[in-house]
């Protein structure tokens, strides 16, 4: 089990029937794991008030997470350029060691299954093409600022919220076309959503002792709601595409994009997809039992991509 990961608890035999609003609970519960302590309403009030601050000021949001390498920005031009080669590419990701090492993973990986290892740049990056190399370029950009943190909480947290970013990204890329929006954008809009996630943490370590996290259900929708909202702010700060922004704006609501849809439905997906391999939740409950044959295919997909 990786490091940071809370070992699976099991299921309680008399669980009740998990509705979308215990999912949230549930998740939120997760990711800090049980050993923690309550704290008394004011700290609550506190915390959300600081939050409330950040989002006017999204900068200061910005500061308490680490900023995306600048290799990053320039190789994402480089591939809305048409002409760029494979050959070009290759000597901008040569730049960066790290990137180096996941472009021959990534191409290496059981979802592409090359004929042969591959074992250069080029190659690499000519099995991946535009699409994948965009995704992987946006997760090693977004891994940092997720799992890069000095709050004892944030810590803990960070491997967890990580893992659902990650899923929840790839979830929301795989419903895109059923919707008719772009896998692209859905799949940052995915990963951006966690970034307000990992900023409210910091605010809580900030706030609270050590081993303490407020446990009602409440202040865990507020704190979800609250971090929807920074991750736009954040977003938008950082000049993302705007409409990967507003699909994490709009995400659960009557007025949602297609790409909107798309992220709120992958975003429900990962959740239970997590919760489930953490022995959270059955296979039979509603949210699952339920689900319509493509989101079945994609939970399924899910699970493949995390073997």
């Amino acid at each position: 089990m990786p490091e940071g990961v809370l070992a699976p608890s099991p299921v309680p035999a008399s669980a009740p029937m998990p509705g979308t609003d215990d999912i949230e609970y549930m998740f939120c519960r997760w990711l800090a794991g049980p050993a923690l302590q309550d704290v008394p309403p004011a700290a609550e009030t506190l915390i959300m008030g600081e939050l409330a601050r950040l989002e006017a000021t999204p900068g200061a949001a910005a500061d308490l997470v680490p900023r995306v390498p600048a290799v990053i920005p320039q190789l994402l031009r480089s591939l809305r350029d048409d002409s760029a080669s494979a050959a070009d590419l290759a000597r901008q990701v040569a730049q960066d060691v790290v990137l180096v090492a996941e472009v021959i993973r990534e191409a290496n990986s059981p979802y592409y299954r090359p004929t042969a290892p591959v074992r250069t740049i080029e190659g690499a990056i000519m099995l991946l093409g535009q699409n994948g190399m965009r995704m992987l370029l946006a997760r090693v950009a977004f891994r940092p600022v997720i799992s890069a943190q000095s709050g004892r909480l944030a810590r803990l947290v960070a491997p967890n919220v990580w893992r659902h970013a990650e899923t929840c990204a790839l979830a929301a890329s795989l419903l895109a076309p059923q919707v008719n929006a772009d896998p692209l954008e859905a799949y940052l809009a995915g990963l951006l959503q966690d970034v307000g996630l990992i900023v409210a943490f910091r605010v809580i370590d900030q706030v609270c002792q050590a081993d303490a996290l407020p446990q009602s259900e409440t202040f865990c929708a507020q704190l979800m709601a609250a971090a929807r909202v920074l991750s736009v702010r954040i977003g938008a700060h950082w000049e993302f595409p705007a409409t990967a922004t507003s699909a994490v704006a709009l995400a659960g609501r009557g007025d949602a994009t297609p790409l909107a849809r798309a992220l709120a439905q992958g975003d429900q997906l990962a959740k239970l997809r997590l919760l489930l391999d953490a022995g959270q939740l059955a296979e039979d409950v509603p949210p699952l039992a339920t689900l319509d044959a493509g989101a079945r295919r994609c939970f399924e997909k899910l699970r493949v991509e995390q073997a």
